[in-house]
């Protein structure tokens, strides 16, 4: 089921039994039900800055109004998956939780690596440049994830370190029915492109590649994950995929991943970037980009969000 409620504006979806997902601008955030107590939920990730009263909407038309779920659970860190986890954790009151590699990126203590606007396969790479790499900092809220892949309030989901994309990078796993809610481990639509993401065209893609620092990591991954042989797929970025055709397709994006994943060229294809639970301690050089398309793109990029924030101006108003 998919459905765009007009009086809210949200794009809201239904993935599984008790999975619900919201596509917000270009990065979706899912809603999940304890099943043994519905009226229980987890919000995994938080979308992006402006993303609260959507979030809050959504969670009051599934859950009733004034609801707020057990705790948050990020997959990682990236800017479109935390932009209001600080006011929906200090509105809520609620525990956050989250891989230990992430924590030094939400506790204010290190940088991600620079994303990479070298990587090609569209516009939203190329703007990358612009993109928030900086930490954000919710200490008094943050809980570190068990060692044992248990998530808390959700007993029958377990949680899989997926690194690559970034160091504590999780996917959300129910085994009895095959639901996987991968993050950007992979995700469903080319991300790179402006074109995908504004028609979000189902198409199994490898981590978006702008922000992915690691791709040995994130290759075994994506096998990881594909080893599981879901039968639905969710993503951070695209619509929900299911049936023996995704399932192909994924281990196609296994066995085809230097060909359709890993850029031909960028900062981290020939080397990673370097992290540990204090955060990250080592970029490679940069591939240089000639100042005549960084001054395009940076056009291109004020020009976009200068429409952006107009249509969002339009929609409150």
């Amino acid at each position: 089921m998919q459905a765009t409620d007009k009086h809210t504006n949200l794009d809201i979806f239904t993935v599984a039994p008790q999975v619900f997902g919201m596509k917000d601008t270009f990065v979706n955030i899912y809603m999940i039900a304890n099943k043994k107590a519905p009226e229980e939920w987890v919000l995994i990730d938080a979308g992006l800055k402006w993303s609260h009263k959507k979030i809050k909407k959504m969670a009051a038309m599934i859950f009733g109004a004034d609801s707020k779920p057990q705790c948050i659970i990020l997959t990682h860190g990236h800017f479109d998956h935390i932009g209001s986890v600080q006011s929906l954790a200090e509105e809520w009151d609620v525990p956050v939780f989250a891989h230990f590699l992430e924590r030094p990126y939400l506790t204010g203590r290190s940088s991600y690596p620079p994303p990479d606007s070298t990587v090609g396969g569209g516009m939203m790479a190329s703007l990358a440049f612009l993109y928030p790499k900086k930490p954000i900092d919710i200490t008094n809220h943050l809980h570190i994830l068990p060692d044992n892949g248990l998530i808390p309030n959700l007993p029958d989901w377990k949680y899989i370190h997926t690194p690559g994309h970034a160091p504590g990078h999780i996917s959300l796993y129910r085994e009895e029915d095959g639901v996987l809610i991968a993050g950007d481990a992979f995700v469903t639509t080319k991300q790179e492109s402006v074109l995908s993401v504004m028609s979000q065209k189902r198409e199994l893609s490898g981590p978006p590649k702008y922000f992915t620092t690691d791709w040995d990591a994130a290759f075994r991954s994506v096998k990881v994950l594909a080893d599981l042989e879901p039968s639905v797929v969710a993503t951070g970025h695209g619509k929900p995929m299911s049936g023996p055709t995704m399932l192909d397709d994924l281990h196609r994006l296994v066995d085809e991943f230097d060909q359709v994943s890993k850029p031909a060229k960028g900062r981290y294809v020939n080397e990673p970037a370097l992290s540990n639970e204090e955060g990250t301690f080592y970029i490679p050089d940069a591939v240089p980009m000639p100042a005549k398309q960084i001054a395009a793109y940076a056009l291109v990029g004020v020009l976009i969000a200068s429409t952006f924030f107009m249509l969002q101006r339009k929609q409150r108003s």
